[in-house]
């Protein structure tokens, strides 16, 4: 029988190396057990989860309508193909809206386009909501005297939502080849979207919500051991109860993008583990590798960079005194060893 870090190790390999649909039925049930699987799954559904997004105008706004500007080919076909499978995975339908905002691309650092909606009319004249937004230092906090941890990413988070049926119209998006979409489900672009998703996600995860805090489509994991029980037993506990609940209310996540089992996790910019918390090697790479500092915008620049690692350099303003001083109006630009040395202690390195 394999053990519980085995079946925790085996189910982060295949988040990382395999489809969920290349894997046969047998290996989905020896990894996970089946209602766990099915909220790591796409599904063409979406379900009133009991929290619609609402778009509630200021009073007198009559029309939100932007026109579509020209755009290259390239970026019209992929505004064409987008709609075609939003259309047929049921998020939006052909539209006769008085309202309209236009649509663009904006290009992914990885390649291809990220589709983008510009509804700035729109949410100019909506009532912003008051839901309030998790606290980075909260969520981390929380973990605190946890030893292994998951992290889970909800697919197309936006996109699981329905949109409140009288607000439908105000969706409504145009692209350059004439079409007019609307949405069915919630867009990206608009003002309350992050609000609404992660009130939604924060009530449908209320009775778990001790060990898998939520920032929007991310959930956390973390364990520990508890009397008897391995961390590891009490984290396979932990993963089933929150799985269950997603498959329940049909919250369903990114294989690819989940990890399970792991030592630390990556969080909001920073990595969280059993050894406690740490920024993120690659951020510290690019400040340790910024090109010589020559006047004093480009010090600016960098120090606003840098700041990130403030809460992680001892006396982190003591140390960059000498980077301040140089931003003084009466002061001289004199690059001295001092000043190298400052700035090797923006990534702990004196």
């Amino acid at each position: 029988m394999k053990s519980e870090a085995e079946e925790l190790r085996q189910l982060h390999a295949v988040s990382t190396t395999e489809s969920e649909d290349t894997l046969s039925a047998k290996t989905k049930k020896e990894r996970f057990d089946r209602q766990s699987w099915d909220s790591l799954k796409a599904s063409p559904f979406y379900d009133d989860k009991g929290i619609q997004d609402e778009i509630d105008l200021v009073p007198g706004t009559k029309y939100c309508v932007t026109r579509q500007w020209p755009l290259p080919r390239d970026q019209v076909k992929a505004i064409d193909d987008f709609f075609e499978s939003r259309r047929q995975a049921g998020q939006v339908r052909e539209s006769k809206s008085p309202h309209s905002a236009p649509t663009f691309c904006v290009k992914k650092p990885q390649g291809g386009w990220r589709i983008v909606h510009s509804y700035n009319k729109l949410n100019d004249a909506t009532i912003p909501a008051q839901t309030p937004i998790p606290r980075k230092d909260v969520i981390i906090d929380s973990m605190a005297k946890s030893t292994i941890y998951s992290a889970l990413d909800l697919r197309d988070g936006f996109y699981q939502i329905l949109m409140r049926e009288s607000d439908v119209a105000l969706t409504a998006v145009s692209t350059s080849t004439g079409m007019l979409w609307e949405w069915l489900v919630m867009p990206q672009g608009l003002k309350n979207a992050p609000a609404t998703f992660n009130r939604c996600v924060a009530h449908l995860l209320r009775s778990v919500r001790n060990f898998p805090p939520s920032y929007f489509d991310d959930v956390f994991v973390h364990s520990r051991a508890v009397n008897v029980k391995t961390d590891v037993e009490v984290h396979k506990e932990h993963l089933h109860k929150l799985l269950g609940l997603m498959c329940k209310h049909k919250l369903y996540a990114n294989l690819k993008k989940c990890i399970f089992g792991a030592s630390e996790i990556p969080i909001l910019g920073c990595l969280v583990g059993k050894n406690g918390v740490c920024p993120d090697s690659e951020k510290v790479r690019v400040i340790n590798e910024w090109p010589t500092l020559s006047n004093v915008k480009e010090l600016r620049h960098f120090l606003g960079l840098a700041t990130y690692l403030c809460k992680y350099v001892e006396n982190y303003a003591g140390k960059i005194r000498p980077l301040s001083q140089l931003l003084k109006k009466e002061a001289e630009w004199r690059w001295t060893a001092e000043c190298q040395q400052a700035r090797c202690s923006q990534a702990g390195l004196d």
